[in-house]
């Protein structure tokens, strides 16, 4: 920008400032959140300087002044949003990793522990996501037959992974369908 401009911009925020000021405070009652506004109307001005009509500088200021509070609104409805938002999730309890990791560990240790057949007839069902029906199919036997293998197989990892009362052992026995699966 030239001097003018700088000059111009000078006697324009000296003749106004109190008078956006004042727009902007009743409209947000005293909230430290004004001075941001007012600054944004002026910053806004400075940048677009050469389009504020020469003979109707309060009107535009006073527009300008009006978007950015709308603006401010709702920037202000969103965050109160959010804060509602967070505040309805549940405030659970965050489980220990280490725990994820041993559980993982467990498991992977019983499932190497199976026979091969036990180890196809889990991940068909739950790796795979196969139904029973499609699963029968790939290794060989019937509906019927599958489900009894995939009720042997859980009850032998079951077994290998020495279910405690609590723990990581039991989540992830409970995750691999627990005695009633």
């Amino acid at each position: 920008m030239n001097p003018c401009d700088e000059q111009r911009f000078t006697a324009l925020y000296r003749e106004h400032h109190p008078a956006v000021d004042a727009y902007v405070r009743r409209r947000l009652g005293g909230s430290p959140a004004s001075d941001d506004v007012v600054a944004e109307v002026f910053l806004t001005a400075w940048r677009r300087l050469d389009e504020i009509p020469r003979r109707a500088v309060l009107p535009w200021l006073y527009a300008t002044a009006r978007r950015t509070l709308a603006n401010a609104y709702r920037a202000e409805r969103r965050r109160a949003d959010l804060v509602e938002e967070v505040a309805r999730q549940p405030h659970g309890h965050a489980a220990d990793p280490a725990e994820g990791v041993a559980g993982q560990l467990a498991v992977a240790a019983a499932f190497e522990a199976l026979s091969e057949a036990d180890r196809e007839v889990l991940r068909l069902a739950l790796w795979e996501e196969l139904p029973a029906r499609q699963a029968a199919k790939v290794v060989g036997c019937s509906t019927a037959a599958f489900h009894v293998r995939l009720h042997r197989a859980r009850a032998r990892l079951r077994h290998h992974l020495g279910l405690v009362q609590h723990g990581p052992a039991r989540r992830a026995s409970t995750i691999l369908g627990g005695a009633d699966a």
